[in-house]
């Protein structure tokens, strides 16, 4: 009896022992490193599955992101991997000293994997970064970061923003109800409420290899879907008919990636735009001149430009027009494209007459521009072998080539930027126009430079961005910091090192449709205020528009930045009259001086516009209001919404009347037409 009391004992201990081990091993913990910045953030980091968690105030914002790419046709990811180790390295940078976290994954047969996470102690935001390592690798792949569940707390207006690579064919910013439909957005990407404001934000900081892409979707408040990555093509945004190129070597980096949850994406959209130029500076010099003012011959001239009607614009500045003028005492005086009537025999022939157009506005202390598209042919139909100018190179042999042939767009054939004869024509048109002595030159139709292409003339350039970082700086090496550059038609964050001034939009005139077309680029991408030195709503035309139009039409160049009127000034109208007073007004020229645009007050338009902007400076705040309807409305002003004081009362002058209104919780604002007001208020 005995004995079989000890048996079942010895029996019941090895259960027990059994469910003790079982338990134990249950509850182990998973072997994970914490690692804190910002204020508040956290970034956890699983060393047994290499999946990665971002918290802001203990909630988790990101959670289980993985990192893919693809090498030689094949695709990997974090799960392939099976042995891991962290390493931290500190690491200095034009935002000062960091930490950075290595997670390097090794597998079997595949490349060493190599996850970089940097960490700011006084930043809202990391940095990520995802290279791999190995023999003749190639990749035209590559995402730090996949997750299948994010979140913003709190939501009831979740948005997710379309933003567009470049600003051509009339495309349009959108920010879209989060939904199961995937949306795609160039470059950077943000998930906010547009109540509370909360956003999740995700960008790239390098394009110089790389076009990123920012996949989201989710149900109501759940972000179900997120990815960022580099190697993004879509024909409809970033204009690419085939794949992205592959970049290819022993070691291959994505682009460095913004990730950040902010209280407000709005700050979280200028911090982006703040940062990347602090990491990707300037290749030029950087602007020390005054907020540009002046004028640009398209906006109603166009192809009937001549000397005799420049000449005229210029006498129009000069004596109807003396007191609009930057903080340098001067203003622009644009010649766009058909300038080359001007030119006997074309770019080959004589540019006397061009000369004396520069000598007549540098008498008058006005500033002369002209105008550029150095990566387009626009007489490709032309059956003829054109030679181009600057070399004995065929317009033919310098054509970039696609998947489907060639790439044309806009009237225009793209021309390879790595190719010798166009880097020749660039040298010899640019060396003609400096001679004439200009001191600005819009640059036009940058976005053909940035085409993948199935075969480079440089056969070390394997990607559309490399292409368009030869071509601009080859453009900018020429240019050699003698002229205001303002890039027109351009991809919207790869421009900024290689210009002064950026416009938002693609073309636009003078109704207030335009108006409102152009305000949607504002709403949404007027963070890259903070990227260039300035961002501009380019030409401003007022002729045989009712008031309320033309101030709505003015104003929408007020609050972007530098103000570029684009009516044909040569001729005598009414409707200049009321134009001449309000751009001599002492109140809009202060209002023009720091040349920052105006923030949206709303983020949930869709492919419409906020109608109300506003602008926070030392001393006072700045507000627009618009109406797009055609007709009498009624807009509400909330002060706690727009950021003012509930508590005090605020005298609101309107800059082009001079009349005064008093808001203190809320004021109705009353239109009789579509139009516009611009408020100051004093911070005192």
């Amino acid at each position: 009896m005995k004995s079989k009391n000890m048996k079942y004992l010895k029996i019941v201990s090895l259960a027990s022992l059994f469910m003790c081990c079982t338990l134990n091993l249950i509850a182990k913990e998973p072997n994970q490193q914490v690692i804190k910045f910002g204020r508040q953030n956290e970034l956890v980091i699983n060393l047994d599955n290499g999946l990665f968690t971002i918290k802001n105030k203990g909630t988790e914002v990101v959670v289980d992101a993985s990192a893919s790419y693809s090498s030689n046709g094949r695709k990997y990811g974090s799960k392939d991997y099976h042995s891991r180790k962290l390493i931290t390295n500190k690491k200095q940078d034009n935002l000062g000293l960091s930490t950075l976290y290595t997670l390097i994954s090794d597998g079997k047969d595949m490349p060493t994997m190599h996850q970089h996470f940097i960490c700011y102690p006084d930043q809202e935001f990391i940095l990520i970064q995802l290279e791999i390592v190995g023999h003749d690798l190639s990749s035209n792949y590559m995402a730090p970061l996949i997750s299948n569940k994010a979140a913003l707390g709190e939501g009831h207006d979740v948005r997710t923003l379309f933003v567009p690579f470049d600003n051509d064919t009339f495309i349009k910013y959108n920010a879209k109800p989060l939904s199961t439909q995937l949306n795609k957005s160039a470059e950077v990407g943000a998930i906010y409420d547009n109540d509370s404001r909360n956003g999740l934000l995700l960008g790239s900081i390098d394009h110089m290899d790389w076009k990123t892409g920012i996949e989201s979707a989710g149900v109501g408040k759940s972000i179900q879907q997120l990815a960022i990555f580099g190697g993004f093509s879509d024909v409809s945004i970033t204009r690419d008919s085939m794949a992205h190129g592959s970049l290819k070597g022993d070691k291959i980096a994505s682009p460095r990636m913004f990730i950040g949850y902010f209280s407000d994406w709005r700050d979280g959209m200028e911090q982006y735009a703040k940062i990347t130029r602090k990491l990707s500076p300037p290749y030029h010099s950087a602007w020390k001149g005054a907020t540009p003012v002046g004028w640009n011959s398209w906006g109603v001239i166009k192809e009937h430009l001549t000397y005799d009607k420049a000449i005229s614009v210029v006498d129009f500045f000069d004596k109807q027009l003396p007191a609009f003028r930057n903080d340098d005492g001067t203003a622009y005086i644009d010649l766009d494209s058909f300038w080359d009537n001007m030119v006997p025999g074309g770019f080959s022939g004589d540019f006397s007459k061009l000369k004396d157009f520069v000598n007549y506005c540098k008498e008058r202390n006005l500033e002369p521009g002209v105008y550029w598209a150095p990566f387009t042919d626009w007489g490709f139909k032309d059956t003829n072998e054109r030679k181009a100018e600057g070399s004995d190179y065929k317009f033919s042999e310098m054509w970039t080539r696609t998947k489907n042939g060639y790439h044309d767009l806009d009237g225009g054939r793209a021309l390879d930027p790595t190719h010798p004869g166009t880097q020749k024509r660039i040298a010899y048109i640019i060396e003609k126009l400096k001679n004439c002595g200009f001191k600005m030159i819009k640059i036009d139709f940058l976005s053909h430079a940035a085409i993948e292409s199935t075969r480079f003339y440089d056969s070390t350039i394997t990607t559309g961005m490399q292409a368009y970082k030869l071509g601009m700086e080859c453009l900018s090496d020429h240019l050699a910091n003698t002229m205001l550059v303002y890039a027109a038609i351009s991809p919207s964050m790869a421009t900024a090192p290689y210009a002064h001034m950026r416009r938002i939009a693609c073309d636009a005139w003078k109704s207030i449709e335009d108006t409102e077309y152009t305000l949607n680029s504002v709403n949404y991408g007027w963070w890259q205020t903070y990227l260039y030195d300035y961002i501009d709503a380019d030409h401003l035309v007022f002729e045989n528009e009712n008031q309320g139009t033309n101030r709505a039409r003015l104003i929408s160049g007020l609050i972007t930045g530098p103000v570029v009127l684009g009516d044909d000034y040569s001729i005598q109208a009414s409707w200049q009259e009321e134009v001449k007073k309000w751009l001599q007004l002492d109140a809009v020229k202060a209002l023009i001086k720091s040349g920052k645009a105006f923030q949206p007050i709303e983020g949930n338009t869709g492919e419409k516009t906020t109608q109300i902007f506003v602008r926070q400076d030392e001393d006072c705040t700045y507000l627009a209001v618009f109406n797009y309807q055609k007709g009498a409305a009624k807009i509400t002003l909330d002060a706690n919404r727009i950021g003012l004081s509930v508590k005090k009362k605020h005298l609101l002058t309107e800059l082009l009347s001079n009349e005064q209104l008093t808001l203190q919780h809320k004021l109705t604002v009353a239109f009789k037409q579509e139009g516009a007001y611009i408020y100051r208020i004093s911070n005192k």
